[in-house]
């Protein structure tokens, strides 16, 4: 008897988790024309809908409040499906929700399935001895109905905040942000926590170059991977054109092959660090940035795989020593998401695309950011050996340096705001100019330089990390209050507090609202 019921129960809450499984909402873009109910319009990107009001973000990063019946039909529906997503977003992956495909909640659809269990369950059961015993067939049949259940429950989506986590100690070079399907990372390619290029002894004579990877061309990391039902293996075959994975500092990540296919490491062409230059001048790395590990207070992620799953150094998420690893280089944790390893030794980092990933015709992953040449790229030079590398005193290029033959060799490379690139090459002898006309240089807008500043009201520092201050010169302050994207208040105060602390609080954006007798002023805050 006691069989049964504990079989009952586990097959209740496998259907229970079963059908309960949504689809991530479609995905949408962050910047969008709004119509009002009056005809104008406006460009926002939406933030949330709290009670009536609507809150989106200008162009500036100003917050505005507009009231829902302020607009349009179409738009209204927009706001509403949006903001039901961020609520489903925000729900832990275990949390059970309706189905919405069936309709029925979920306390009905438990109801039904007890009472249709006995007759599904007793063929199933055997009696031997005067006992009931589960059926060795059925019993196959339950544990991997339990697997796939598994599966999908944690693959339901990952909290793009714990993604965000990983990238946040490189904020200030780096911008993020995320939608329903995607987690966006854009940089310029350029690591600024170490230098690049030195110790590399077989030269492709290409050099590091600021690339543009924001906007359309910021890296993408899925917010809901999937596992692949056969992991494409990262060889001598797949993914020899672009990147894998993108490291926590914005760098992105290559195959340990090159398009020759041959391993980089061992066959010299990288740093100490682990990277070089591609065809495009793009530095990107061929090896797992164990470095980042330590330039971390806490053991995050050093990077994410283009499939969706993190990637640590050499400790478990939990600071425990790594344990052994799959042929994929990875395996699942004790909550059951899974996570690639860095080492040292090959295949370095991801020995099998764990996740689902789609290829072009050339068999790199789509989507990603693309790197912008800006000269023909060039052939190996036999001999030579990089020794130096540094940044000019303008903060607009790099003196590269190598020897060659006894001889020491310089490569003095700069841009300038218009997109005008000068390469002096200069030997013992002499030196070779070339110059062409690239790429505009791009900055990345970080969450600090999105944030208005005015005589008002300003909050610093922006991300903040335990504590943020407010600067004001208004003088009739009625409240001040903190609320997170679901309108909920976390912080309020009817005094002026001058800092307030928030190392209590989830990481994540909350909108801070100061209100006057005549003003009412919003402004986006970032907690990391």
């Amino acid at each position: 008897m006691q069989a049964r019921f504990f079989l009952i129960a586990v097959l209740s809450a496998l259907m229970l988790n079963s059908a309960l499984a949504h689809d991530p909402a479609a995905d949408e873009s962050s910047l969008r024309r709004w119509r009002m109910s009056d005809q104008t319009h406006i460009r926002a990107s939406f933030l949330a809908l709290k009670n009536d009001t609507v809150l989106l973000e200008g162009s500036s990063g100003r917050v505005i409040s507009i009231p829902f019946s302020s607009f349009s039909e179409e738009d209204g529906r927009y706001i509403q499906s949006r903001a039901a997503a961020i609520s489903q977003l925000n729900q832990p992956a275990s949390r059970p929700v309706s189905d919405s495909n069936s309709g029925m909640p979920a306390p009905w659809a438990l109801l039904a399935f007890w009472t249709a269990t006995g007759a599904i369950v007793l063929p199933f059961l055997l009696k031997k001895r005067g006992k009931w015993m589960l059926s060795p067939v059925f019993g196959s049949l339950l544990l991997l109905l339990s697997f796939k259940n598994g599966a999908a429950e944690r693959l339901l989506g990952t909290d793009p905040l714990f993604i965000d986590s990983a990238f946040a100690p490189f904020k200030a070079h780096i911008a993020t942000r995320w939608d329903n399907n995607w987690f966006y990372v854009e940089s310029n390619g350029i690591p600024t926590t170490h230098n690049m290029m030195v110790g590399i002894t077989k030269w492709q004579q290409q050099v590091p170059t600021p690339q543009c990877y924001t906007g359309n061309n910021a890296w993408q990391i899925p917010l809901n991977p999937e596992l692949a039902a056969v992991p494409v293996p990262v060889n001598q075959q797949h993914f020899l054109r672009g990147a894998v994975a993108i490291a926590a500092n914005g760098v992105p990540i290559f195959n340990p092959y090159t398009n020759t296919g041959v391993d980089a490491f061992l066959d010299g062409q990288l740093d100490q660090w682990g990277g070089h230059s591609g065809r495009a001048d793009d530095y990107h790395y061929h090896t797992a940035p164990l470095h980042l590990d330590a330039q971390t207070p806490d053991i995050l992620p050093i990077a994410f795989a283009l499939d969706g799953f993190a990637i640590y150094g050499s400790l478990e998420p939990d600071g425990t020593p790594m344990q052994a690893l799959d042929a994929n280089h990875g395996h699942f944790d004790a909550g059951g998401i899974y996570h690639y390893h860095g080492t040292t030794e090959a295949p370095y980092m991801i020995g099998n695309m764990v996740g689902k990933v789609t290829e072009d015709a050339t068999l790199q992953i789509i989507p990603q950011a693309a790197a912008q040449p800006v000269r023909p790229s060039l052939t190996p030079l036999n001999g030579a050996v990089i020794t130096g590398f540094q940044a000019n005193p303008a903060g607009n290029g790099y003196d590269l340096v190598y020897t060659r033959n006894g001889q020491t060799w310089h490569v003095e490379y700069s841009w300038t705001t218009g997109g005008v690139y000068t390469y002096n090459f200069v030997s013992p002898t002499g030196t070779t100019t070339s110059i062409y006309n690239g790429h505009l240089p791009c900055m990345v807008t970080t969450a600090v330089n999105e944030l208005p500043v005015d005589d008002f009201f300003t909050v610093f520092p922006n991300p903040g990390n335990g504590r943020i201050s407010i600067k004001t010169s208004l003088t009739d302050i009625r409240q001040i209050t903190l609320f997170n994207l679901a309108g909920e208040p976390v912080f309020i105060t009817r005094n002026y507090p001058g800092d307030i602390h928030t190392d209590q609080l989830p990481k994540g954006i909350y909108l801070l609202k100061v209100e006057t007798e005549k003003l009412e002023i919003t402004r986006k805050i970032i907690l990391q």
